[in-house]
């Protein structure tokens, strides 16, 4: 079997429990997640052994992205497993606190589809997903850096 592992990190001007706030709202993920709409399934929506479910894809050619968490230290750490059929692996999203607000880190662990094949096309592919991974996380500083603080207002 053959795995890819990939991530990136990125500096966000605001407090590390309002990047947690974002990055763990399961249903808003798709503002700053391309191509991917995230819900969570059944209780308890957050946590561990919570489970997520997002649908990767444009209109109905895409594939869905069944997770389990399996780390929960909010606001600091959460990791998944993937079930899926196409994604499997796992992940985590990291917060961690800085002069300057946070740095959000994303990695990824999967197993390359059509095993050997996969991993020879992988060289092909890896800046193509990193380069997807790059613009959520730039959509994703845009996204919490436009937000009013609470109690701030719009």
């Amino acid at each position: 079997m053959a795995y890819a592992t990939f991530g990136s990190s990125i500096d966000i001007a605001a407090t590390p429990e309002r990047v947690w706030n974002t990055v763990t709202d399961w249903d808003s993920q798709g503002e700053w997640i391309p191509l991917t709409r995230t819900h969570a399934v059944g209780e308890p929506t957050a946590g561990l052994g919570g489970r997520v479910r997002a649908w990767t894809g444009v209109g109905p050619i895409g594939f869905w992205d069944s997770m389990t968490i399996t780390d929960w230290e909010p606001p600091r750490r959460c990791e998944v497993l993937h079930t899926g059929t196409v994604v499997r692996g796992e992940a985590a999203f990291e917060v961690e606190g800085t002069p300057q607000g946070a740095r959000f880190t994303w990695w990824e662990r999967v197993v390359l589809p059509g095993g050997r094949l996969g991993g020879w096309a992988w060289p092909v592919a890896r800046p193509v997903a990193v380069a997807l991974l790059d613009a959520a996380l730039r959509r994703l500083r845009r996204l919490v850096e436009q937000e009013p603080a609470p109690g701030q207002g719009h």
